[in-house]
């Protein structure tokens, strides 16, 4: 029962939730790009959004990034110049900071969604289910680091870094790996797979529209130029400037 729970929930599920994540994104731009935004409650009033989402989502990108490059980059890209040991003692430090500052920032943000009235009138149901998930999320993040401070030796984390390998490049043997994974960790990997599954429906797709901004890097410069209209004599372009 066990081991078809494990197959069901680390080699299915990320599959349903990736499909889900790329699928329902397409499809919601496709069908609602009116509904393709951030919902900012900024106008309703200010006082603690700043500080609130500048924590929050400088915590976020730095742990989005670190788990995609620390999961994802084979141990043979950086293992003749960093051990798998100084990697965890590495991902534990920035990975605290980090998340300290997106829970304290989401505890903000979420506080004052709960308790505005105007926020709260306004506010849909998956914008406080969103909120209570990251926080439980980054919670179970940070409680993982006690957890990996037993084993310094790395051994874990590069257990859990072939999982993500091997999920995301169909390769057999991931789910055996979960094997010695606490359930600390078996939950913070199933509430990240659960974030990308119910990406598509909430206001996270904006993220889509970040990343989407780097393309102006490379887009070539767009060239203007005057349209020459044919007036009857006498009359001028009213932009045009003329002397007597």
């Amino acid at each position: 029962m066990t081991a078809w729970l494990d197959t069901l929930l680390f080699g299915i599920y990320p599959y349903i939730c990736l499909a889900v994540f790329f699928l329902g994104s397409w499809i919601r731009f496709d069908r609602d790009q009116y509904t393709w935004k951030s919902d900012s409650s900024q106008l309703l009033r200010a006082g603690s959004l700043r500080w609130g989402n500048n924590l929050f989502h400088i915590g976020v990108l730095t742990l989005f990034f670190g788990h995609f490059v620390g999961m994802l980059t084979p141990h043979a890209v950086y293992g003749h110049f960093m051990s798998a040991g100084a990697k965890q003692l590495l991902a534990m430090a920035v990975g605290g900071v980090a998340g300290v500052l997106g829970l304290f920032g989401l505890t903000l943000l979420l506080h004052r969604r709960l308790t505005d009235p105007r926020i709260r009138a306004t506010s849909k149901t998956s914008d406080i289910v969103l909120l209570v998930l990251l926080w439980v999320q980054l919670a179970l993040g940070l409680a993982t680091i006690p957890l990996s401070a037993q084993h310094l030796d790395g051994s874990m984390m590069m257990k859990l870094a072939e999982w993500g390998q091997r999920i995301v490049t169909f390769r057999a043997g991931a789910v055996e790996l979960l094997a010695d994974a606490g359930w600390i960790f078996r939950l913070h990997m199933f509430l990240g797979m659960s974030v990308f599954l119910i990406f598509p429906f909430t206001r996270l797709v904006h993220v889509w529209s970040g990343f989407g901004t780097l393309a102006y890097v490379l887009r070539p410069y767009q060239l203007v130029r005057a349209r020459r209209l044919n007036l009857p004599a006498g009359q001028h372009h009213p932009g045009q400037r003329h002397t007597l």
